[in-house]
């Protein structure tokens, strides 16, 4: 069905102009997420990031950032990273980062130190709670315990959607209007290539191709569109699977079919010929946080087939083909509805492209801005 009667975001982060940047008190951005590989959350604080470092360039004002020892300090206009020796990893983020940080901290991937008192902390998602099957028994039985000591000691809590606020709001005991809902933007597909990927030569089949994102995490759910395959082949439809998942998901099944391509590791530039070609990206999630592959293609006018759960629903609005997670038949009439239908196709892309609209790496930037001059 059509994601059109779903209920409204209540927030919309449109932004129509830039507003001027407000003066905001001196603060420590923490770093260690530039030694971590890029996924969704990540990718999240670099695109922040890098949007603070102009707002603040442009008024004049500057921040640190602090660094694990083993990263190279970017570039910026108006922050000014250093590195803090010493640990790594987990330890690095509770013992070292405190003492270098005597001012208001920004955590944008998760987790903070436990010894800050001023800061805030972005958490993304409750998986761990409510998708526990996905990680392994140490990531899960350490974020169980830092999420809600962070909130006992004062932190100031985001979100990525308003969904994950109501999650986060019924695991961690506190109101949901405690918790600042900042989305992710798009801005950083434009950044994207499509014209220097190399996929063009690896998939020269000429049959239309549904796009997944692979990953081991159950509650992505990936295995679900993999059994599909057969059903897919029947319609003509190849699978192709991007990317991969890292260490901290436990294993799921795999499936194979003549049908299915497996890429592995793909660029920015990949992922951008990738959605510009595909006939939609398949989002089976039970669980996200917000799912930024569902903003990247509707940037790229790419059709979006989703799960009808948690936040997807709030992300896409109108904007995509809705099928509950475990129902296959459903599934399997969108791609055929699809397939057949170049006016499906051209109306998704509309609204697609309409709806990413609404969502700006730069009007988060600025709330960080607000929330910090708050603290």
């Amino acid at each position: 069905m059509y994601s059109g009667d779903v209920r409204p975001v209540t927030r919309e982060p449109r932004l129509t102009h830039p507003r001027a940047p407000s003066p905001v008190a001196a603060f420590a951005i923490n770093g260690r997420f530039y030694a971590q590989p890029v996924t969704g959350v990540q990718r999240y604080a670099r695109e922040v990031v890098s949007e603070i470092d102009r707002l603040l360039s442009h008024q004049g004002a500057q921040a640190r950032m602090i660094l694990p020892p083993t990263v190279a300090p970017p570039a910026f206009a108006a922050i000014q990273p250093s590195r803090a020796g010493g640990a790594s990893g987990h330890l690095w983020e509770q013992a070292i980062l405190p003492i270098r940080s005597e001012r208001p901290l920004l955590n944008l991937c998760n987790t903070g130190p436990l010894a800050a008192r001023r800061q805030i902390v972005c958490m993304h998602d409750t998986n761990v709670f409510d998708a526990p099957g996905s990680y392994s028994p140490a990531f899960r039985a350490l974020y169980r315990v830092l999420l809600p000591a962070l909130v006992r000691r004062g932190a100031t809590v985001t979100s990525v959607s308003h969904f994950s606020a109501r999650q986060l709001a019924r695991h961690l005991g506190i109101s949901p209007q405690a918790i600042t809902v900042m989305y992710n933007g798009r801005e950083h597909v434009f950044r994207w290539n499509a014209a220097a990927s190399g996929l063009p030569a690896r998939l020269s089949g000429g049959r239309p191709f549904v796009l997944l994102l692979g990953s081991r995490a159950r509650h992505k759910n990936a295995a679900f569109i993999l059994r599909q395959a057969e059903a897919l082949d029947a319609l003509g439809i190849d699978l192709v699977v991007a990317g991969g998942s890292a260490a901290i998901f436990s294993r799921t099944e795999t499936v194979s079919a003549r049908n299915i391509h497996g890429l592995g590791f793909v660029t920015d530039d990949d992922l951008a010929w990738l959605y510009a070609h595909a006939l939609c990206l398949a989002f089976p999630s039970r669980s996200e946080g917000f799912g930024v592959p569902l903003l990247e293609a509707m940037t790229l006018g790419c059709p979006v087939i989703a799960s009808d759960q948690s936040c997807l629903p709030e992300i896409c609005g109108g904007s995509a083909l809705l099928a509950n997670p475990d129902d296959a038949p459903a599934w399997q009439s969108h791609f055929r509805n699809l397939v057949a239908s170049p006016e499906l196709r051209a109306d998704l892309r509309g609204r697609g492209l309409e709806r990413a609209e609404a969502f700006s790496w730069r009007e988060a930037a600025q709330g960080y801005l607000d929330l910090l001059r708050r603290l």
